[in-house]
């Protein structure tokens, strides 16, 4: 090989590294606009905006804390009513929030997705992300004004805390990843799935504990992934509790099962349904 020929053998392979730049950096840029058109469309143009995802929580909190403060002298754990319901409250909330947003993900950017540049996987990484910080955020902001109203002597175990999130996170993503490819291409799918989470909220061990509930109701209860999570975030805010019913693995697997599914069937049959 000439000198010439070295010297130009770089420049025959610099356009593929380019346009592999290119692509990372347009996914990166698709994600962030879709981002900024969810927080506008969301958040930006509802009455409250982020306002309402705070009062949301702290009502629900609220009015729990009264309605079981009026019957009953102490909550299952602890002392504080506050305290027990925002630590079962808030990560169902963000899992209940994240899923349902992500579900509806590729139907509200189906006139997006016909740019060749956005995909799907963008249109759900851009909803993941937004929600997920938000509840975040939320959840951070009424735990904290729990602690500074009320003062509970407890001892907070982040790591156990931090581990419910991610299971609750892993959970959503799964949920919502399979959803939005089911009400895609089933519309009246939408409906079934709101009448099936209706009793969710009252199986999930947000207003009582798991050992509290004789088998064989307790057997059938642990197959609720919700439950688990709601374990391990207890186990975060109390000391002296400890859940030995806890599977940690049990509701990762279960969001990692849907998600592969969900990416699957919308990688193989999204654009079908998109140019019906």
């Amino acid at each position: 090989m000439s000198q010439s020929d070295s010297l130009s053998a770089p420049a025959r392979h610099e356009p593929s590294e380019l346009r592999e730049i290119h692509t990372r950096f347009a996914t990166q840029r698709a994600v962030m606009a879709l981002i900024l058109r969810e927080m506008s469309t969301t958040y930006g143009r509802s009455p409250g905006g982020y306002i309402w995802a705070l009062l949301e929580p702290i009502a629900g909190i609220a009015l729990l804390t009264a309605i079981f403060s009026a019957g009953f002298r102490d909550p299952p754990l602890g002392t504080n009513f506050p305290v027990f319901y925002a630590s079962g409250l808030l990560p169902f909330m963000l899992y209940f929030d994240v899923a349902n947003k992500l579900g509806q993900s590729i139907a509200f950017s189906r006139a997006l997705l016909e740019y060749p540049r956005v995909t799907f996987v963008d249109a759900l990484l851009a909803r993941f992300l937004l929600n997920t910080l938000t509840q975040l955020m939320v959840n951070f902001v009424v735990m904290a004004g729990i602690f500074v109203i009320f003062d509970p002597t407890l001892t907070l175990d982040f790591g156990k805390i931090t581990l419910a999130y991610a299971m609750a996170m892993a959970m959503a993503f799964g949920v919502g990843t399979l959803n939005s490819f089911l009400i895609l291409a089933y519309p009246v799918w939408q409906t079934i799935w709101s009448v099936m989470n209706r009793p969710i909220f009252m199986i999930s061990c947000l207003f009582f504990l798991f050992e509290s509930i004789p088998r064989p109701w307790s057997d059938y209860l642990w197959y609720n992934p919700l439950v688990h999570i709601n374990g391990v975030m207890r186990d975060g805010f109390y000391s002296f509790y400890h859940p030995s019913y806890v599977s940690i693995a049990y509701p990762f697997v279960i969001g990692a099962v849907f998600a592969i599914a969900g990416l699957f069937l919308l990688n193989r049959y999204h654009r079908d349904i998109l140019d019906k």
